[in-house]
C-alpha cells in the first residue's frame, strides 16, 4: 500500500497543510472509533471492564511499543507522561548515599521538561551535570556518574544524537542511560535492545499520532528484576488485589507501574501505533529523508537558514528554518491553515510524516517566503506560541 494512500485515515489532512507532527501528530479517524468503544465499555460493562482488559493495558499497550522499538515483551509500562516515567526512574536511586555515585549528566538541549526533574534531583543530594553536546556528553561521563539521560533525537533541530559513543562510555564507567525517545520513536528506527540503553522513554503526542496521556517507559529486563522504584503504587505489587500492608514488588517492568491507568487515552493511542506497525518504521524512515531534503533543498532556493541537519544520518523528521520575525510567520501561516511551530532559538519547525505530499511541502515553503516578501506577517509581531 502507497504511503499517501493513508492520507484518508486521517481527517485533519482535508483541511490542513499539516507539518506539525513533531509536536501533535494528526489524529487517525480510528481513534475516535476506539474512544467510543472505551465509552460503550464503560457504559455496559462497568466495573466488570477491568478484568476484562482494563487493567492489563499498561503492559499489553506497552508490548506493542515494544514492537516499534525494539523491546522484548514485559519490558515497556505505561504511564502519562515522560517526566512521571522518569521520576520512576530516578526514585530507584539514592543520591545521599555516602560515598556512591551521584553525578546526573546530560545535554543542555534537552527538553526542558526532563531537565527541570533532572536539576531538581540536586535537593537530594545529586550533582548535576550539564554539556553543550552528546561529544561533551562522552568526556564528561566518569566514575562519578550515575545515570545518563539523553535524548535520541533533539527536539529544537531535530539532530540525531550520537548514542552509542554515550552508552559504551556510560557502561565502561558503570553509568546507567536513560534514552528519550519522544522524537524519534515513529519515525526514526529505534532498537532499545541493540543500543543496549538502560532505560528509554517517549510518548505517543508525536509521530506515533496516539495522542496525549500515553506515556512509555522501557526497563532492560536483568534491571528490572532488581531494581527498586520508590515511586511506586498498587499496580506495582505482586498481588494488588490482596490489598496487602506491605509491599511486595511484581516481577519485571510491572514494578514500574505506579496507580490506576489512564484507560481512555491508552484506547485512542493504539490506533496510531497499529498504522506505524502496519507501515513499518523503516519504510516511513525512508520518506522521511525525502521530505526533509525536499524541504531543506527548497528553504536554500527561497535564501532562508537551515537549522537541521544536512547529513541524513544525523537528521530526525523536523527541518527547522529561520526566517525574519518566525513567530509573526507562524501566526500568518496559521491563519492560512499551514500548521507548524516555532521555538526560541531555533526558528520554524516543519515535521511532515508519512502522509504529507510533496506537493504540500513545497507550497509550505511558497507561502513562507510570499509572507516574508510581501511583509503579511506584520500584523502579527509580537507573537508568541502556547504550542
Amino acid at each position: 500500500m502507497e504511503l499517501l494512500a493513508y492520507r484518508e485515515r486521517f481527517p485533519i489532512l482535508r483541511e490542513t497543510t499539516y507539518l506539525i507532527n513533531h509536536s501533535l501528530g494528526a489524529m487517525p479517524a480510528e481513534a475516535e472509533r476506539r474512544l467510543a468503544e472505551y465509552a460503550r465499555t464503560w457504559a455496559t460493562r462497568g466495573i466488570r471492564a477491568w478484568g476484562e482488559g482494563w487493567w492489563a493495558m499498561p503492559m499489553t499497550v506497552g508490548d506493542q511499543i515494544g514492537r516499534i522499538v525494539g523491546a522484548p515483551p514485559g519490558s515497556v509500562v505505561m504511564h502519562q507522561n515522560v517526566t512521571v516515567a522518569e521520576a520512576i526512574v530516578l526514585s530507584c536511586f539514592d543520591f545521599r548515599d555516602e560515598g556512591a555515585r551521584n553525578r546526573i549528566v546530560f545535554e543542555e538541549p534537552n527538553f526542558p521538561s526532563v531537565r527541570y526533574l533532572h536539576q531538581a534531583q540536586a535537593a537530594r543530594g545529586a550533582e548535576i551535570v550539564v554539556c553543550p553536546d552528546d561529544a561533551a556528553v562522552v568526556e564528561a561521563i566518569d566514575e562519578r556518574t550515575l545515570l545518563v539521560p539523553i535524548s535520541h533525537v533533539l527536539f529544537r533541530n531535530g539532530e540525531i544524537q550520537d548514542v552509542e559513543a554515550i552508552v559504551g562510555r556510560a557502561h565502561e564507567a558503570g553509568a546507567y542511560v536513560l534514552l528519550d525517545a519522544y522524537q524519534s520513536a515513529g519515525i526514526v528506527p529505534l532498537d532499545v535492545t541493540a543500543l543496549d540503553v538502560d532505560f528509554a522513554v517517549g510518548g505517543s503526542v508525536k509521530w506515533l499520532c496516539g495522542g496525549p496521556g500515553a506515556g512509555w517507559l522501557y526497563v532492560r529486563p536483568d534491571l528490572a528484576a532488581r531494581l527498586e522504584p520508590t515511586y511506586v503504587g498498587w499496580q506495582a505489587h505482586a498481588r494488588p488485589f490482596a490489598f496487602e500492608p506491605e509491599l511486595e514488588y511484581a516481577e519485571g517492568a510491572a514494578r514500574f507501574l505506579t496507580g490506576t491507568p489512564n484507560v481512555p487515552a491508552l484506547y485512542a493511542a493504539t490506533a496510531g501505533y497499529d498504522l506505524i506497525e502496519e507501515i513499518g518504521v523503516e519504510r516511513i524512515r525512508e520518506g522521511s529523508l525525502r521530505q526533509t531534503e525536499l524541504l531543506i533543498r527548497l528553504c536554500d532556493e527561497a535564501g532562508f537558514e537551515v537549522g537541521s541537519p544536512r547529513d541524513p544520518a544525523r537528521r530526525g523528521g523536523t527541518v527547522t528554518v529561520r526566517v525574519p520575525e518566525f513567530e509573526a510567520v507562524h501566526k500568518e501561516l496559521a491563519e492560512r491553515s499551514i500548521l507548524c511551530d516555532f521555538r526560541p532559538d531555533a526558528g520554524l519547525r516543519l515535521g511532515p510524516h508519512y502522509y504529507n505530499t510533496e506537493e504540500e511541502l513545497v507550497f509550505a515553503v511558497q507561502q513562507i517566503a510570499e509572507i516574508v516578501e510581501s511583509g503579511a506577517y506584520e500584523r502579527h509581531l509580537g507573537a508568541v506560541a502556547r504550542f
